[in-house]
């Protein structure tokens, strides 16, 4: 089934890169517009409707690389604010988006779309300058309703637009919404493209790489024939588009730039292996691919392909050779791990999980990775003192609660289970669940004073918000 793009902010129109445009001070009338308590409370709902009705990509590597690429871009871009969430969309169609208060989302189809990492970034710079630009705040500036209670309908309609990945819920919103938004869309869509090109330019990549993803789009929307998507029917990727961000590069001279990444190809290759609809036939593929092209993205995909289909030993095969031309590489180090992992050799995982932890402590996809393994060891206390120390650094994030209850169920810490089931409908913006489950954790927790009274203050919160919804 073709898949509907969908997005907060589709790259539509690109300007001469020369152009100005002054940012608005802090205290100014787009900060008046909308103030940071009202972008927390719609950035807290976006994020609880996407949460609840996305379906995500829960993938420690995945995750990493997207966030540490976005931080990294956002050091020469012009956001002040660089605390993001950073959400992985399982929809290979392509697209990114921005939202209020720091949060970008990635379909996974953006990596399977963009040829390499410089066309990646491009688009993820795009998204930083909405942002910076504060765009969705300059909307409510100039729209005639700038009601709280309209903003919140927009950002959820968005929300769920994005989540089911159908447009019919955004367009289905208030008249004045769907006009404030197109009329004012493509001036904010040469700003992003402007201000987006010059920072994927100062993180170091190919300045044509912004040129390139636009004919990647165009020829997206020839493959989609007479069923174009309604948002690449209204946006267009025109030739003027793609000959304008080639002259904005053209400008520049020749100057270089990066183009692409072993990392990079490393994330293309599994999500190009998991998109395959039957995995066995991803085995077929990527051995043609690999006897065409042995080069490191089909080598990582064609393991990737063999581990889903259980072939671990053949798996590991492919990913010890790639580790033979990059031994230190994190992302091919902590995939042998996961693949001794699930072949059940948990004591050889855990040797090579913990030297890895040596060189780089605290690094998420390992320690989740470690936590796996000594579950799998049946050493559940000690995972769950893994990924609580991981949750003091990502405590919003709902799989790791989920991953932290199934341990905790596994250690009979039912309490305990109960709690993290909790904070996993808090996020999820399903309040009634989650206090159904802290009075299940207080009936347990009457002779431990410290925690009932810590679940007793949760459960109070909860239902002060739950009353004000009434």
């Amino acid at each position: 089934m073709q898949k509907i793009l969908i997005t907060l902010f589709l790259l539509s129109s690109f300007a001469n890169a020369q152009v100005d445009i002054e940012l608005p001070e802090l205290g100014d009338r787009v900060s008046g517009a909308i103030s940071e308590a009202e972008v927390e409370l719609l950035s807290e709902q976006f994020l609880q409707q996407v949460y609840s009705q996305a379906a995500l990509i829960v993938d420690p590597i995945i995750q990493e690389y997207s966030e540490l690429l976005l931080y990294r871009l956002s050091e020469t871009s012009l956001v002040d604010d660089r605390d993001f969430t950073v959400i992985l969309i399982d929809d290979p169609s392509l697209n990114a988006f921005a939202a209020p208060g720091g949060i970008v989302g990635i379909n996974g189809g953006l990596f399977l779309n963009a040829d390499n990492e410089s066309q990646f970034a491009s688009v993820l710079c795009h998204e930083l300058a909405h942002l910076s630009q504060r765009h969705f705040q300059r909307n409510v500036l100039r729209s005639q309703d700038r009601n709280l209670a309209s903003a919140l309908i927009l950002v959820s309609s968005i929300a769920v637009a994005i989540a089911t990945n159908n447009p019919g819920a955004f367009i289905a919103g208030p008249a004045f919404l769907q006009q404030q938004s197109l009329r004012y869309s493509r001036a904010f869509e040469r700003e992003a493209d402007r201000f987006g090109f010059e920072n994927c330019v100062a993180s170091g990549y190919d300045p044509k790489a912004m040129g390139e993803m636009f004919e990647n789009m165009a020829a997206l929307r020839r493959f989609y024939g007479d069923n174009i998507p309604e948002f690449l029917l209204t946006h267009p990727i025109s030739s003027t588009r793609v000959s304008d961000a080639f002259n904005a590069a053209d400008q520049l001279g020749d100057i270089g730039g990066v183009r692409n990444s072993v990392n990079y190809r490393l994330i293309k290759g599994r999500l190009e292996a998991d998109y395959e609809e039957l995995p066995i036939n991803a085995i077929r593929i990527f051995e043609n691919k690999v006897n065409t092209n042995r080069n490191i993205q089909n080598i990582y995909g064609f393991s990737r392909a063999l581990s889903l289909n259980g072939r671990f030993e053949e798996s590991l095969i492919q990913i010890n050779q790639l580790l033979d031309m990059y031994p230190k590489n994190l992302i091919l180090n902590t995939t042998k791990i996961e693949i001794l992992r699930e072949s059940k050799k948990y004591e050889e995982a855990l040797i090579l999980v913990n030297e890895q932890l040596e060189i780089s402590p605290k690094n998420y996809p390992l320690t989740i990775e470690k936590a796996r393994v000594l579950r799998g060891l049946e050493k559940t206390i000690a995972a769950e003192e893994i990924l609580r120390d991981t949750l003091l650094r990502r405590n919003s994030d709902p799989s790791l609660w989920f991953l932290l209850s199934e341990i905790q169920k596994d250690n009979l810490n039912v309490a305990g289970y109960h709690q993290s089931r909790a904070e996993y409908f808090i996020l999820l913006g399903q309040n009634e669940r989650a206090l159904n489950e802290l009075q299940f954790a207080l009936k347990l927790s009457q002779d431990n004073f410290q925690t009932f009274e810590i679940i007793m203050t949760k459960i109070n919160n909860l239902r002060e918000k739950l009353n004000k919804r009434i």
